[in-house]
């Protein structure tokens, strides 16, 4: 269990890195968020599966899951549901790591499923045009990072209508 706590404290680095930025800069943690409700007609499972099913068919790869949720029943914490995706591209990574190491804080993409206090399900990640925006990439770079947060989109988008 404590392998599992460290490795949410790591992932979760990059992003605390990035809140404390962009109070600096006059916005809200909501400002740098890309997130879609769940349709009333889908299930958390289904979104999941819809998930899935569509970053296989786009070629990303779904390189680790976090059923945070579980782990906090585990230690009797009551909670909603909350699951971890992370995506990756390994050759698109690949290239941006060779442009620009700082590019490693903000790999692999996250989608995290997650349940409001009113039962409402959420599919939340970095609102990747804020990084893009800001990364200086040169236009081929620019092209591959476009289609980064294209297909992150597109996976939650499937995930939020249940589209297999």
């Amino acid at each position: 269990m404590n392998a599992i706590r460290q490795s949410c404290l790591i992932a979760l680095l990059p992003f605390a890195m990035l809140v404390s930025s962009v109070q600096a800069e006059g916005m809200s943690i909501a400002d740098t968020v890309y997130k879609i409700p769940l349709a009333e007609d889908v299930s958390m499972d289904e979104a999941v599966d819809s998930m899935l099913l569509r970053a296989n068919t786009l070629n990303f790869k779904m390189v680790s899951h976090l059923p945070l949720y579980q782990e906090l029943e585990s230690m009797g914490v009551e909670t909603r549901r909350i699951e971890i995706f992370q995506f990756c591209d390994a050759r698109i990574a690949h290239e941006m790591l060779q442009e620009n190491i700082d590019f490693s804080a903000y790999l692999p993409c996250r989608i995290t499923l997650i349940e409001d206090d009113d039962g409402q399900a959420w599919l939340t990640t970095l609102d990747l045009n804020q990084v893009i925006g800001m990364a200086g990439l040169p236009a081929s770079l620019m092209d591959r990072a476009i289609s980064v947060r294209d297909t992150i989109e597109e996976i939650m988008t499937a995930g939020a209508t249940g589209d297999l």
